[in-house]
């Protein structure tokens, strides 16, 4: 095995099949980030989402998307001008992986990739366990995507980060008012018709536990964007917390804990979810 991967393995509690694939595409995530940066991509973009705020804010549980968005508008943005940088970092440990574009069906301002590759084989290389070879089916193919945001709002704030494995390296990323801007946009914009993300509720209450304001100029520009809120609204803090309160009106909060479960240590945690809490912590928001 890599010394860099197996070295990085130490951080883990590894216990069980889905521990290990957790671990497996965290690894994966940091090593796509390094061949980002080596193509100078964050020159020209900023890292958010919930698995910038596990990587570099401590999050403690696992997310499986990597999100960005341009620092300005490019139409002409083309994201697979760095593949070639994340397939060389990739290889570089030993990890044969390849990165294709996700064909738009749709006009959006958000370009998909994925990196993708036999699980499998890369679990037994990880992970050299007998037990790992009854998970045929489950661990046959990994994929990660990443997304960037072409057409951002405005309003985001920004700082660098630095982090020495698998390679010295550093990165743009939103910081902490503006991550929880996005992450509330989300809350509110996402379908939830198909898809309860409890994911979002969780960094919701992570945010609130560590006293985060929210960037409010950028939650405003994002709902505007979204067209869940009028341009000429009024906008306040109050404002927000009443559409918040709104939508956790409309949960299925036992949908929500299924959700979030698998890539979680503490499931107890959960037992208070409800509407009633997150409309109390809500209180909370500044």
């Amino acid at each position: 095995m890599n010394n860099i991967i197996e070295q990085m393995l130490t951080k883990y509690e590894i216990k069980n099949t889905n521990d290990e694939i957790n671990a497996l595409k965290e690894i994966i995530q940091e090593i796509i980030l390094v061949g980002l940066s080596r193509g100078h991509f964050f020159d020209v973009a900023a890292f958010y989402g919930g698995t910038a705020l596990r990587i570099f804010y401590h999050l403690d549980r696992f997310s499986e998307d990597l999100d960005f968005a341009l620092i300005k508008d490019n139409q002409d943005f083309q994201l697979s001008s760095y593949f070639s940088y994340i397939e060389k970092e990739l290889k570089s440990y030993g990890l044969n992986l390849e990165v294709s574009t996700k064909t738009k069906k749709i006009d959006s301002n958000i370009t998909t990739a994925f990196v993708s590759g036999d699980t499998h084989e890369l679990i037994l290389k990880f992970f050299p366990n007998k037990e790992n070879h009854k998970y045929s089916q489950l661990l046959k193919k990994i994929k990660i995507k990443f997304e960037v945001d072409i057409h951002p709002p405005m309003g985001a704030t920004y700082e660098y980060k630095y982090k020495l494995l698998p390679s010295p390296h550093q990165i743009k990323l939103y910081d902490m008012p503006s991550l929880f801007a996005s992450k509330i946009h989300a809350i509110l914009c996402r379908n939830w018709s198909s898809r309860v993300k409890g994911r979002d509720l969780y960094d919701y209450v992570f945010f609130l536990a560590n006293h985060t304001p929210v960037n409010i100029e950028l939650i405003k520009n994002k709902l505007i964007a979204s067209n869940y809120i009028n341009t000429n609204q009024p906008f306040y803090i109050n404002t927000l917390k009443e559409l918040l309160n709104k939508k956790f009106s409309t949960i299925d909060y036992k949908e929500a804990k299924e959700d979030v479960i698998p890539f979680i240590k503490d499931i107890d945690s959960l037992n208070l979810w409800n509407q009633d809490f997150f409309i109390s912590i809500t209180e909370d928001l500044t």
